[in-house]
């Protein structure tokens, strides 16, 4: 049965910003998502799926640009499915970004909220991150532009050519080639594009999602405060061609001071349970934040934003001790390698860190004996079986519980368990304010919420961290 051919809606005002990064407008009555907008465009819209309720499109022709929209930096907007809100102007992110903060917490959870502070704004809007990822792909995804051009020249090989880049959303086989990302300081576009044009001259295999065959499969670049490098090179086996291919990037590159390979035969992308080799240099870099230091190593999760980590982990210090028992007994939830744990640490009786990933703990142990904290305990395992009554009973009733759980929220037990151990505040800090809205629901009738601090971490993005602070009600 043929599809039914779904109508293209014209001159059409973009009127507000949406989930996801995308924006929308309303047709009669019928709300219509569309992405790469702002609001004010007036634009024609080929609706791509159609429901009772809602509809969704793409843009078919711009009429009339907003004047809030600005011109996007990279050359790859659009396309790689990243940095989606470029068109819009930085005050203007973080304007909507505060709004969805307000929308998550009255909306979804439904909850009486004091006044929000103002977000706190990356001094970084561009080179930003301090890590970022990379696939190789045996053949580049091509736009329907590069497709009709491939037809009319089935000769030309540049159409042909492996790539070095990002996956397009939603897809595990196909690889946009990056040319220039921006999120990174310029080395890693260095870096990137050398190893491609290295691998291809020297007839390295590029990877095959579907065949499973081809040498290089993954590269990921870390950078420190300081501009010290980490690559990761991910590859099929360990051959002469690619001792070749890191011997260049050493040779070339003095900032890598951590060059590191890992072997992965496996048929997804996944290190976490893989050995990675140092080829050159030490298997991690340092990180500083204050007088504490944190060594990074290659599965280490570390916040991507170094910057904007210390403004969010100043928040969640302040929210955390501000008014409340001096040096507090503080539990840190999902505590990754102990980052938030090890910085309120100097103003604790004892902080107890718990944390699913049993390499993040060993990672926590080590910054601690790292920055001579005697006062911490690091715990692996999940969350839900580990906090529990008598979990508590063995290490204390906190004062304060910090909780920074994944983009999923916490489980239902989970917060049973905190509301079983009844601290004085709980310090809930969230990268996704809608599961957050609905964990703060569930904590409403034991605490209320006494202050909201977003952050914005991830400029250029829909993404934005909230940090909220509870306190038990009388």
């Amino acid at each position: 049965m043929k599809k039914k051919n779904l109508p293209i809606l014209e001159h059409i005002e973009i009127t507000d910003v949406a989930a996801e990064g995308k924006s929308l407008a309303r047709v009669d009555d019928v709300v219509v998502f569309v992405p790469y907008c702002v609001p004010g465009d007036i634009v024609d819209i080929q609706v791509t799926k159609k429901k009772h309720s809602y509809m969704e499109g793409r843009v078919a022709r711009l009429i009339q640009p907003s004047a809030k929209r600005c011109e996007p930096v990279c050359k790859h907007y659009g396309i790689c499915g990243g940095c989606k809100w470029q068109i819009l102007p930085y005050e203007e992110q973080l304007r909507w970004k505060q709004q969805q903060v307000t929308d998550n917490l009255t909306r979804i959870g439904k909850l009486q909220i004091p006044s929000i502070l103002p977000i706190l704004g990356s001094a970084k809007t561009y080179e930003y991150r301090n890590k970022l990822e990379f696939t190789f792909a045996e053949h580049k995804w091509l736009t329907t532009e590069q497709m009709c051009e491939l037809k009319a020249n089935p000769e030309d090989m540049t159409l042909r050519e492996p790539a070095l880049g990002f996956h397009i959303p939603n897809c595990f086989d196909k690889v946009l080639q990056i040319d220039e990302c921006h999120l990174m300081p310029n080395i890693q576009n260095e870096i990137r594009n050398a190893v491609r044009e290295y691998a291809i001259s020297h007839q390295l295999t590029f990877y095959n999602e579907r065949s499973h065959e081809g040498q290089l499969r993954n590269m990921m670049i870390r950078n420190n405060h300081i501009g010290e490098l980490m690559v990761v090179l991910v590859i099929a086996e360990k051959t002469a061609e690619i001792e070749g291919l890191l011997t260049m990037l050493h040779e070339r590159f003095p900032q890598i001071i951590s060059l590191m390979y890992c072997v992965n035969t496996k048929f997804n992308d996944t290190i976490g349970d893989l050995p990675v080799e140092t080829f050159y240099g030490q298997d991690y870099i340092m990180e500083q934040m204050e007088d504490l230091q944190f060594k990074v190593g290659p599965k280490s999760f570390y916040q991507t934003n170094t910057d904007q980590a210390y403004e969010l982990y100043k928040v969640a210090r302040r929210f955390a001790l501000e008014g409340g028992k001096e040096k507090p007994l503080i539990y840190d939830l999902y505590t990754g390698t102990g980052t938030i744990a090890n910085f309120v640490a100097p103003y604790a009786s004892k902080v107890v860190g718990i944390e699913y990933v049993e390499d993040a703990v060993i990672d926590a142990r080590i910054n601690a004996r790292l920055n001579h904290l005697d006062n911490t305990a690091f715990y692996a395992g999940d969350m839900k079986d580990v906090l529990s009554a008598d979990f508590i009973e063995q290490n204390g009733r906190p004062d304060v519980i910090i909780t920074d759980p994944p983009r999923a929220g916490m489980h239902p037990d989970v917060v049973d368990v905190i509301l079983h151990a009844a601290p004085e505040r709980i310090v809930y800090v969230s990268c996704n304010p809608a599961t957050q809205a609905r964990d703060l629901a569930l904590l409403d009738a034991d605490y209320q919420i006494v202050a909201i601090q977003p952050v914005d971490m991830f400029p250029q993005t829909q993404h934005v961290e909230n940090v909220v602070l509870l306190t038990r009600r009388v």
